[in-house]
């Protein structure tokens, strides 16, 4: 037996990015169904790639967040509407009302600190990978209520999906 591990012809890391998107979309639709209302402490921090196929932000955003941007559904949003594909909702800036529209491809980091749930993804993206970004400053989240936006610090309850490709 060989010690190298054949290529496989099934896109296991397709399938397994794909369903745990599908998570994302569950927990949105949930809190839609529920009024928009988030349940006791829940909140949710999203990162995704703001030049994703798809994404729909401000142009001021996408110049202050060219590569990935994380947006807070705490306190202060409304017309969430979860689709199939992706989620739309409304958020203020600095006081500015915008619309976002995000397909769950674009996402790259889901988390619930309230819970210490998190789900991290591989950018679909070509040749992008995750690059440090500052907090968006939306209105209406509480700054510095959470110790970390990744989660325990033993990432006991962070799922990452990463599978080497051989080139």
């Amino acid at each position: 037996m060989s010690d190298e591990t054949p290529d496989s012809l099934i896109p296991y890391d397709s399938i397994v990015q794909e369903a745990l998107r599908a998570v994302v979309g569950r927990v949105l639709g949930e809190i839609e169904d529920g009024g928009g209302e988030l349940p006791g402490a829940h909140h949710f921090y999203i990162t995704f790639k703001t030049h994703a196929p798809g994404v729909s932000i401000p142009a001021n955003l996408r110049e202050r967040f060219p590569d990935e941007m994380t947006i807070v559904l705490q306190n202060k949003f409304w017309n969430l509407n979860v689709r199939e594909d992706g989620f739309a909702v409304g958020l203020s800036f600095n006081q500015v009302p915008a619309e976002l529209d995000i397909p769950y491809a674009a996402i790259t980091q889901f988390v619930d600190p309230a819970v210490d749930f998190g789900l991290q993804f591989q950018a679909t993206v070509a040749d992008m990978a995750p690059a440090p970004t500052e907090h968006p400053d939306n209105d209406g989240t509480e700054q510095g209520s959470d110790e970390s936006v990744k989660g325990g610090d033993d990432g006991s309850n962070v799922v990452t999906v990463d599978f080497g490709r051989k080139k």
